[in-house]
């Protein structure tokens, strides 16, 4: 067997120890409640050892995995909160932590990128790796003119596995799904496979990041680093630090929380209306925020293309949902694709399943938490409800597909903020449609 084709054969092995794992403990489980275990004691150890198993396949992996992994992680705050403390502790971690990759790797890259005189772009270069991620690890250096840049190298063979990862993970989506309650694994899945081949060519990356640079660059509430230089698989930009947003997640102030969650719901909001981009990769791990308040964002290998700006069916749909007009709302997301054909649904069922998800722009202030964000998941997930049934007969069209997640990992980690946000006057500005026939309040 060739060292391809081995690697390929050990990555599988480990991925399928996933569900496996997750089988055994629930059977070891359900064993102990037999004989007298405490219920919800030995749900609680098992989830766990799942988030500390998750965590150690998934980051040793790299690749298509990690990236998996780091898509699950914003979605931690859904977690019922007995078995939160374990995902979130493990999760979080694949935000920034995996094994490096060893000099020569680096060096060898970099000679294939930027030519054997690779060296002489630069004053310094730090051997030891200073982040890591999914696909490839940054490292600090000091660029030919003496600014601090940081240099991203992608791992040799990534591309091979992250496709060998998702494929893997897609097949078996059904015995993972214990990990992730209140979410579909599936979808997601297939989501990040579509656009990880894009995110494997740093010249993509390199455009997306010099397009909202100079979208951005002066901005009193944004940063986005300039690119320096760019290949393939290694890209140059400017170094520039701050306090990552896990740190602030963890045991920021509630004043750093509220900061930061404006910041990051402003950038969200305003991007497809400035940049006619959406960045589409929100967890916490590519967000900072700088010493003089502003936020860092980082990693743009994942874009979506808005050339008209935020699709208006979607503000429109919103707005039906706010001044509560089922019957338009109905009609619009008939039009649309939004509904299965031939399904039994009525306006009123719509309108109940979508008016929860409007509650944070009914006020002029939203305190997003974890318990809201559980309570939505239990709401359309819980096969009891009839929110269940209704959300069956709904489809998300392929061209929304993005939008909707990027947007609902974005108010993931404004729940794992546990933030006040003014949400409505931050979409009110971006979207002012969607407010533009209300009365002003009184004594305006």
């Amino acid at each position: 067997m060739t060292e391809i084709p081995r690697r390929t054969a050990a990555r599988t092995a480990k991925l399928a120890s996933l569900p496996l794992g997750v089988a055994g403990r629930a059977a070891a489980g359900w064993g102990r409640r037999l004989i007298g275990g405490d219920s919800e004691h030995i749900s609680a150890q098992m989830m766990a050892r799942s988030a500390e198993h998750l965590f150690a396949v998934l980051g040793e992996l790299k690749g298509g995995a990690m990236k998996f992994g780091q898509a699950l992680s914003v979605f931690e705050a859904a977690v019922p909160e007995e078995f939160g403390e374990p995902y979130r502790e493990a999760l979080t971690k694949l935000q920034a932590a995996a094994p490096p990759m060893p000099p020569a790797d680096v060096h060898r890259m970099l000679a294939e990128q930027f030519g054997r005189s690779w060296r002489t772009r630069f004053q310094d270069f730090d051997e030891a790796p200073a982040a890591a991620a999914s696909i490839g690890q940054v490292h600090r250096a000091i660029w030919r003119d003496g600014r601090e840049v940081a240099v991203k190298v992608q791992y040799p063979g990534a591309e091979e596995a992250v496709l060998s990862d998702l494929r893997q993970l897609s097949r078996m989506s059904r015995l993972l799904q214990p990990l992730a309650p209140g979410m579909e694994i599936k979808p997601l899945i297939n989501e990040l496979r579509e656009r990880m081949v894009e995110e494997l060519d740093y010249r993509t990356e390199a455009d997306n990041q010099r397009a909202f640079a100079a979208v951005y660059a002066g901005d009193d509430k944004v940063r986005v680093p300039k690119v320096v230089a760019s290949a393939p698989r290694a890209m140059v930009s400017e170094w520039v630090m701050g306090r990552p947003l896990a740190s602030i997640i963890r045991d920021g102030s509630q004043h750093d929380r509220d900061a930061a969650a404006a910041l990051l719901a402003e950038f969200h909001y305003s991007a497809p209306a400035r940049a006619r981009l959406l960045h589409a990769d929100p967890h916490p791990g590519n967000f900072q925020i700088l010493a003089d308040g502003r936020l860092l964002v980082l990693d743009f290998g994942a874009v979506a293309r808005l050339p008209e700006g935020l699709p208006r069916e979607l503000t429109i749909m919103t707005k039906y949902a706010l001044e509560i007009r089922p019957s338009e709302l109905m009609a619009l997301m008939r039009e649309e694709g939004f509904v299965r054909p031939d399904t039994m649904i009525t306006a009123e069922e719509a309108m109940a399943y979508l008016s929860p998800f409007t509650e944070p722009l009914r006020t002029e202030r939203f305190h997003f938490t974890r318990r809201w964000l559980r309570g939505q998941a239990e709401r359309v997930g819980d096969l009891r409800r009839p929110e269940f049934d209704t959300g069956r007969s709904l489809n998300l069209p392929p061209q929304y597909l993005l939008v909707h997640r990027v947007t609902l990992g974005t108010l993931g980690i404004l729940c794992q903020l546990d933030a006040n946000v003014p949400l409505r006057g931050i979409v009110g500005h971006w979207q002012p449609e969607l407010f533009a026939d209300e009365a002003p309040a009184a004594g305006s």
